[in-house]
């Protein structure tokens, strides 16, 4: 099973500038052609977090109509950019997102990964939280396949990055029982993430827990402390799970194409040296 993840578009309306410098919008769709082209292709598109940069209506409705183009099916996560009534409205047939309690979280049951999506959205609010409610609904999830290989998505990591500006608008309550949560499932394969816009792994609760590089803008690597909230262009990239003999795999793959393939042997078999 392939799974693919692209996180933090920041949908803005044609020609609109995120920070004076990004359209966001021009990024996204080499990103669903890049998905498009992968030879095995994904099974699945998770989308996790930051859909749209204001949670407009048209801005879902801008990232609607580039997402049709997408082959594989997708699953939807909201961020602390995007607004869940606004995002259920819009994409309508993805009754998923209805959720449960006002959450957008859910099962997804189709594939041999489970996936369990959890909401950490704290309205017009940076940073995320999970309640004793979603906490609950993540619990009762993992009791009733408790053999299963899973996956749990959300949008802020349960974790410190080292990079003091994100963290400052980071899950700022229920790590710790999120923790004790997963520690009791040793099925839990991953805990995918999105909010960062760069690649980062940590172990956390006995697994994995990770997060994506964005199809647009990163945040800038420092981990000076008070560093200041910066970004920087680097490459768009995304991440590819590959779930293979009974673990998750993972490829931080790029977006824009360089130059290559090249072989490193010529015709008959000999090394390329010159």
């Amino acid at each position: 099973m392939l799974i693919a993840q692209i996180s933090d578009l920041h949908i803005r309306m044609p020609g609109q500038k995120a920070y004076r410098r990004v359209e966001t919008d021009s990024y996204l769709p080499p990103a669903v052609h890049a998905l498009n082209r992968l030879n095995p292709a994904p099974d699945v598109v998770i989308i996790s977090g930051d859909l749209t940069d204001f949670g407009k209506r048209e801005e879902y409705a801008h990232l609607k109509n580039m997402l049709n183009a997408l082959r594989a099916p997708y699953f939807l996560m909201p961020g602390n950019h995007d607004a869940r009534e606004t995002l259920v409205e819009t994409f309508t047939g993805h009754d998923y997102l209805r959720g449960i309690d006002g959450f957008v979280q859910y099962a997804v049951e189709d594939y041999p990964v489970r996936l369990l999506m959890l909401d950490t959205v704290v309205p017009m609010h940076g940073h995320g939280t999970l309640c004793a409610r979603r906490l609950d609904w993540l619990r009762a999830r993992l009791a009733e396949q408790p053999e299963r290989p899973t996956v749990i998505a959300m949008h802020h990591p349960p974790f410190l990055t080292g990079i003091e500006y994100m963290d400052n608008i980071g899950l700022l309550e229920g790590a710790e029982a999120l923790k004790a949560i997963v520690s009791a499932h040793s099925n839990v394969e991953r805990i995918l993430c999105g909010h960062l816009h760069r690649s980062i792994f940590r172990r956390f609760g006995g697994t994995i827990a990770s997060t994506c590089p964005s199809p647009a803008h990163q945040i800038a690597l420092n981990l000076q402390p008070d560093a200041p909230g910066q970004f920087v262009m680097e490459p768009p990239a995304f991440h590819l799970h590959d779930w293979r003999d009974g673990a998750l795999i993972t490829h931080h793959a790029y977006i824009d194409d360089y130059p290559g393939p090249y072989p490193f042997h010529d015709e008959n078999g000999g090394l390329i040296d010159e």
